[in-house]
C-alpha cells in the first residue's frame, strides 16, 4: 500500500472515456513523475485525486482514505499547485499565502518567509497586478510552507523563469528528504528526469508504462558517434540499428540497448578511433511512444 493507490480508474464524460482502467501508486517518502501528451488524462486523474469529480469506476485512496468520500479528511494532508493558478485579486500574495497556511491550521512564519525570499514574490502587491510567473510562486510558496504529507503538482513551473525553476527543485528535494510524497504531473521532461523516483507515463487515458528511469531505459536507444581507422561496413545490416548518419571522418547512430554488445564487436574490428556514448534520456524514451503519431505532441495540461 502506498500513499496513493489509483486501481483501474475508468473516467467518462457521456461516451467518451477519459480514463480507461488507470493504475497508480505514489509510495512513501517518493517524487513520482506523472507525464503524458495534451489529453492524454493528467489533469483529469489529478481532479479524481482532489475528489473534484468523481470515478465512474475503479478504486481511488489516499492515506487509506476514499478520494471522493473522505476528500475533506484528506484535503487537510494534502498540498495542491495547479497550472494555472487564479488568485483573489483585492487580496495581496502574503494575504493569499497567509489564508491558505490558516485554512490548513500551520502557521509556520519562518518557513513562509523563508519560502517569500527564495522565490524573489514581493508579497505586498495585489493578486490582479501579478504575472502568470507570479502566481505560480505565491501557489508553490503557500503548497511548500504548509506540512502536508502529499504534494500533488500539476504542471507547477509553468510561466516561471529557469531561475525559479531551480528553486522549485530545491523545494521538492526538501519535502523529499523530509519524507513526504510529491505526484508531479510535467511535460518539462528534464525536470523530471531530475526529480523522480519513478515515472509513469498515460496516453489516451491509459498507462502505457510505469518504472523507475533505468527499468525504462530498455525502451530507448543509446546515441553513437564512431570514427574507425578503416571504413565501417555492414553496420545498417546489424539488428537494433538506427538513424545511421554518415559525418565527415565519422558515423553517427542510434543502438537499441539490447543489441549494444554485439554492434560494439562489430565495430571493433575496424579499429576504433573515436567513441562518443550518449546515454538514452527521458525525452527519447518519450519520443519513443509517440513517434509514430505525428498529431500528438508533449507538453501542456490536458
Amino acid at each position: 500500500m502506498g500513499i496513493l493507490d489509483v486501481t483501474d480508474l475508468t473516467k467518462q464524460f457521456g461516451k467518451f472515456t477519459a480514463l480507461d482502467g488507470v493504475d497508480l501508486t505514489v509510495n512513501e517518502g517518493e517524487v513520482f513523475g506523472f507525464i503524458g501528451p495534451n489529453g492524454a488524462g493528467k489533469s483529469t486523474t489529478i481532479r479524481v485525486l482532489l475528489g473534484i469529480i468523481k470515478a465512474t469506476a475503479g478504486q481511488v485512496e489516499i492515506f487509506g482514505k476514499d478520494a471522493w468520500k473522505d476528500a475533506v479528511e484528506i484535503h487537510k494532508r494534502i498540498a495542491y499547485v495547479p497550472g494555472d493558478v487564479n488568485l483573489w485579486p483585492n487580496l495581496t500574495g502574503g494575504e493569499v499565502i497567509d489564508l491558505f497556511l490558516r485554512l490548513r491550521g500551520g502557521n509556520n512564519k519562518n518557513k513562509r518567509d523563508e519560502l517569500i525570499e527564495m522565490f524573489d514574490l514581493d508579497p505586498s502587491k495585489k493578486c490582479r497586478t501579478y504575472s502568470k510567473g507570479n502566481r505560480q510562486k505565491v501557489a508553490l510558496v503557500a503548497a511548500f510552507s504548509s506540512d502536508a504529507d502529499l504534494y500533488i503538482l500539476d504542471e507547477p513551473t509553468s510561466g516561471l523563469d529557469p531561475l525559479m525553476e531551480q528553486v522549485f527543485q530545491k523545494c521538492v528535494g526538501r519535502v523529499k528528504e523530509e519524507g513526504k510524497s510529491v505526484l508531479l504531473s510535467s511535460h518539462i521532461l528534464s525536470e523530471v528526469e531530475k526529480l523522480c523516483d519513478r515515472i509513469g507515463i498515460i496516453r489516451q487515458g491509459k498507462m502505457i508504462e510505469t518504472g523507475t528511469l533505468n527499468e525504462l531505459r530498455h525502451l530507448t536507444r543509446t546515441h553513437l558517434l564512431v570514427e574507425t581507422k578503416q571504413p565501417m561496413e555492414g553496420l545498417e545490416e546489424l539488428s537494433g540499428v538506427h538513424a545511421l548518419v554518415e559525418m565527415e571522418q565519422a558515423l553517427s547512430f542510434q543502438v537499441d540497448t539490447e543489441h549494444l554488445d554485439e554492434v560494439m564487436k562489430h565495430i571493433s574490428k575496424f579499429g576504433v578511433l573515436k567513441l562518443e556514448s550518449a546515454p538514452p534520456t527521458l525525452e527519447d524514451l518519450f519520443m519513443r511512444h509517440y513517434e509514430n503519431n505525428d498529431n500528438i505532441k508533449a507538453g501542456g495540461a490536458s
